[in-house]
């Protein structure tokens, strides 16, 4: 299992509320639509004030093969579209990583 995870700054011209409200709602309902997708989570701070990000995303899917043909489908296209409005692309590393649990009591 790939995860991308994906530290995200909001654009220029947005409250941090605004992109919550777009991120969490439209933007969501996009991003669930990608083919492939395995597990989609997002995080947001506590204190959005004195954090350096805004949110974080972690998208999961099957190898990287299925990961770039998420993103190289229309549906991928749409989603980075869509996020382009209201992210700053630029901003925030990106990592594709192989998740390790070492302990989960849920």
């Amino acid at each position: 299992m790939i995860k991308l995870v994906n530290m995200v700054v909001r654009a220029d011209g947005y409250t941090h509320e605004e992109f919550v409200e777009r991120w969490m709602g439209p933007h969501a309902d996009i991003a669930k639509e990608l083919p492939g997708l395995q597990k989609y989570s997002t995080s947001l701070p506590t204190d959005p004030e004195r954090s350096e990000y805004d949110g974080i995303v972690e998208l999961y899917f099957e190898d990287m093969g299925a990961l770039k043909a998420a993103f190289d489908s229309e549906t991928g296209e749409r989603v980075n579209a869509d996020a382009a409005e209201f992210i700053d692309m630029e901003q925030g590393p990106t990592l594709y990583v192989e998740e390790t649990v070492q302990l989960d009591r849920s």
